[in-house]
């Protein structure tokens, strides 16, 4: 009995070994660096569609039926540009002017703070240029306003109120800039 139990383990070992060998044996003496053969299929690509020919315009001028409109003012930049001979069309409205009606840039600042006391005031001033804000204080109204900026991008400004909310714990809120009036 104990030596047909070990015949029985031995006859299953060199069964479990013969079919290992099958399996793994081919793959070791395969190439691996060529791939395998890809059958070749015939295709017909359809030939290119062809664009109609648009029929060539010539774009008049359309009076508009509603009440008069008065023209818009052209930008300066636009002035500047040279004179094209060709028809008009329509396009995006043009972006913008970046100038105020000082003819200074269009900026954004974080009003901070409006503090009664000028020197809370400077002193918060102080404290935020040690740490590298480019911090002022303007009085408006008897209270004195503290500012972190200018900016020129309103985008950055924000940026700056959550560093300054996150970092000071300063609840602020972005506003326009204003020069200071002499």
């Amino acid at each position: 009995m104990w030596l047909d139990r070990q015949l029985r383990q031995r006859i299953v070992g060199a069964i479990v070994l013969g079919s290992l060998v099958v399996v793994f044996l081919p793959m070791l003496f395969s190439r691996r660096d060529t791939p395998p053969p890809v059958p070749v299929l015939a295709v017909e690509v359809p030939p290119r569609p062809q664009v109609p020919a648009m029929p060539n315009t010539d774009l008049q001028p359309v009076a508009p039926s509603g009440p008069e409109v008065a023209p818009e003012p052209v930008a300066a930049s636009a002035s500047l540009a040279p004179a094209t001979s060709r028809p008009a069309q329509a396009s995006a409205p043009a972006p913008a002017s970046r100038l105020d009606a000082s003819n200074l840039p269009v900026s954004w600042s974080v009003q901070l703070a409006s503090l009664s006391s000028r020197t809370n005031a400077e002193a918060l001033v102080q404290k935020l240029r040690s740490q590298s804000y480019n911090a002022y204080v303007r009085t408006f109204d008897g209270m004195n306003r503290v500012f972190v900026g200018p900016l020129i991008e309103r985008d950055e400004a924000d940026r700056l109120r959550d560093q300054l909310q996150r970092q000071q714990g300063l609840n602020g809120f972005v506003v326009r800039f204003q020069p200071e009036r002499q």
